[in-house]
């Protein structure tokens, strides 16, 4: 039984963060759908994927640390005619098996859904091992994958419901950790390759993805409230196919602002860098606020964001040093 979306379910979902929704919401969804098939790359606890092992054990393989065999394994399985969700951590299932989901996915467009937990710097005590900040520009490379970054919970499942129903390979990315911030409190549209509106403004375009936009709406609350300064965000929740009513928005702003959790190469300001180039948009700023071009510290996922430039505070003084600075 597909559940009913209110305040009261975000809060709760949100103690449990990305990862663990996902299982939850894959089991919700199997109910229904018998093509369903979840593999874990011995990630299936962590994953919230226990309950739907024990709920469908005949549609539940742990395939052990292989996650190349796991790929391949996977595109067979989909040639049975079922619906295969993939999962391990972001930097394994994109690096270590990119042959495959080069070849197995992308060519042969088998249908399955690949699912990067602890993307970004959500696995900061572990290092530069299991951080995920390239896995957006490595996917992005391979043609016929979409690219799906939700931003909270909610958004989670909104993503798997549509996967449920989506025939080919796609890429979710789930990043954040527990408890996750929410940004929305009931059911809305979603549709993959469709961005979404949170907040209408005037002066600067800030276009952003993943559980950290709750950051991003916080600084601009803050800038607001101290400068006056109006900010449109757009939820771009879908990085491939990118939405051109993206397009039509920058036109109507001088500054645009690209916020990520990924490595400045690659990511959303690159996407968004070459089709400015492309349409030969005039947009006099854009300024980029990402993960640079290194490998990174280890710490808390609190303790990197603020490290790296993507708590609310330095995504606020960061906007407020370049846009006021540009503009006098």
């Amino acid at each position: 039984m597909m559940p009913i979306l209110n305040k009261n379910l975000s809060r709760q979902w949100s103690r449990i963060g990305q990862r663990g929704i996902y299982g939850q919401s894959l089991l919700s969804l199997a109910n229904d759908n018998t093509n369903i098939f979840a593999i874990s790359a011995d990630l299936g606890n962590s994953s919230g994927l226990d309950r739907f092992k024990q709920s469908f054990p005949e549609r539940f393989i742990n395939i052990g640390i292989a996650e190349q065999n796991m790929i391949g394994f996977s595109s067979g399985l989909s040639t049975l005619g079922y619906n295969v969700f993939v999962s391990s951590f972001a930097p394994f299932i994109t690096m270590r098996a990119c042959e495959q989901v080069r070849m197995n996915l992308g060519y042969m467009q088998s249908n399955v859904k690949i699912v990067a937990i602890g993307s970004g710097l959500s696995m900061g005590f572990l290092g530069n091992s299991h951080f995920g900040i390239e896995d957006i520009s490595i996917v992005r490379s391979i043609p016929n994958i979409p690219i799906i970054c939700p931003c909270d919970c909610f958004e989670v499942y909104k993503s798997l419901e549509a996967l449920s129903n989506y025939q080919g390979p796609a890429f979710l990315r789930l990043t954040g950790g527990s408890p996750a911030s929410s940004i929305y409190k009931e059911d809305y549209e979603f549709e993959i390759g469709k961005s979404i509106t949170l907040k209408e403004g005037k002066d600067i375009l800030i276009l952003s993805h993943g559980s950290i936009l709750s950051n991003v709406i916080k600084a601009s609350e803050k800038l607001e409230d101290n400068y006056s300064i109006s900010c449109h965000i757009e939820n771009v929740h879908t990085l491939n196919p990118i939405d051109d009513k993206i397009f039509s928005i920058i036109k109507q702003y001088q500054t645009i602002i690209t916020i990520e959790e990924h490595s400045i190469i690659g990511g959303l300001s690159s996407i968004i860098s070459d089709s400015l180039l492309s349409f030969k948009n005039d947009v006099s700023n854009h300024i980029k606020i990402n993960l640079p071009d290194s490998f990174l510290k280890s710490g808390t996922y609190e303790q990197l964001l603020e490290k790296y430039s993507l708590s609310s505070d330095k995504i606020y003084s960061r906007i407020v040093h370049e846009y006021i600075e540009t503009n006098n």
